[in-house]
């Protein structure tokens, strides 16, 4: 009877389990007399039966061993109960414990000020979130089912009523704690996304403008004609190419100008990389105009070297021709002569529109 009226319902799961386990084999023990207690009962009546001298006696002695007998099996259940509803509560406070623990565990990875330095690490850093808020996404089932096994707990066993709800609040506050902490740090993490992606995209960029610049200078001026008009061409094909980065630089503008209206933690850096990639678009630009004029130049200053060769070699042939003294020896050959003075007073005309 000590047993089946002990109070103790243990501290925690692994205490409860071993009471469990004792009270299981007190159960045991119990169900074995109970065949000692159908034989005390039948030689009991077979005493009465007999019309035994002590029958008032032994009907008193029966009577007291089958009331001790039903009141001992009714404590036993009654033990058994508590101790089941013992376990309930145990389990559940253990559930709970593991998943604050889990919580806990979590929250201090969400509490890095870790937001990466650059794209990859920053990229990582996402992926890497991503995969806990999943974990979260899967907790939270489990957050719903305890909060309703502490309300189907305390309707059941409203002895423990308040220590159930102190779990169940703890268990909220700690779930709510991290959901705003996993939200902060997404937020975090994809400002500094959108930075890095833009810092990224400046690198690049100026980059380009550098590398850009060096090839629109890399051409020394021509020595001909055919060489100016190939500078033009090339010179022509990079403004192409510039013109295709528009774009890019106009992306690169409106991120930035995006960050800025979001009032980002790095605005002033923004800001200052904005200045420079509008600079030196500007600084490019100018220089290819500069350069496109010095090509031009160079390509009228070689179409004057050619023309001027070609009248010179024109003239040195025409000089040879008008020193030549043969004025004709018969009329057929002074008209000869004077054709060919009419067509290259013909020509000389047509060569000094040229030179004027």
């Amino acid at each position: 009877e000590a047993i089946v009226t002990s109070e103790e319902l243990g501290q925690d799961l692994e205490h409860v389990e071993v009471l469990q386990k004792k009270f299981e084999e007190f159960q045991t023990d119990l169900a074995a007399h109970e065949e000692r207690v159908n034989e005390v009962n039948q030689f009991a009546g077979k005493l009465i039966q007999e019309q035994h001298p002590e029958e008032e006696m032994i009907k008193s002695k029966q009577d007291e061993v089958n009331a001790s007998w039903q009141r001992l099996k009714g404590l036993a259940l009654q033990r058994q109960g508590k101790l089941f509803g013992a376990a309930e509560v145990q389990r559940f406070n253990r559930d709970v414990d593991e998943t604050i623990s889990w919580i806990k565990e979590k929250g201090q990875l969400m509490a890095s000020d870790d937001f990466g330095r650059d794209l990859a690490s920053v990229q990582a850093l996402l992926r890497k979130h991503e995969g806990l808020e999943r974990d979260l996404a899967a907790l939270e089932d489990k957050v719903k089912a305890l909060c309703a096994e502490a309300d189907r707990l305390q309707q059941s066993h409203p002895i423990n009523a308040s220590q159930i709800q102190v779990k169940r609040e703890e268990l909220i506050a700690n779930w709510e704690q991290i959901r705003t902490l996993a939200a902060d740090r997404h937020a975090r993490l994809n400002d500094s996304y959108r930075l890095q992606r833009f810092l990224a995209d400046f690198r690049d960029l100026t980059s380009w403008v550098t590398e850009m610049k060096a090839l629109i200078n890399a051409d020394e001026l021509a020595n001909d004609v055919a060489g100016a008009e190939a500078l033009l061409d090339r010179h022509q094909e990079h403004k192409g190419e510039i013109d295709a980065h528009e774009d890019s630089f106009k992306s690169a503008d409106e991120s930035g100008q995006a960050l800025l209206a979001a009032g980002h933690y790095a605005s002033d850096e923004v800001k200052e990389k904005l200045t420079i990639l509008s600079d030196e678009r500007s600084a490019l630009l100018e220089l290819w105009e500069l350069r496109r004029q010095q090509y031009e130049q160079c390509m009228d200053l070689q179409l004057f070297y050619r023309d001027t060769e070609q009248v010179d070699n024109w003239m040195s042939k025409q000089e040879a021709f008008l020193l030549n003294e043969d004025l004709g020896d018969s009329l057929d050959s002074v008209e000869a002569l004077l054709k060919k003075h009419e067509d290259f007073e013909k020509s000389l005309s047509a060569q000094e529109e040229k030179i004027t």
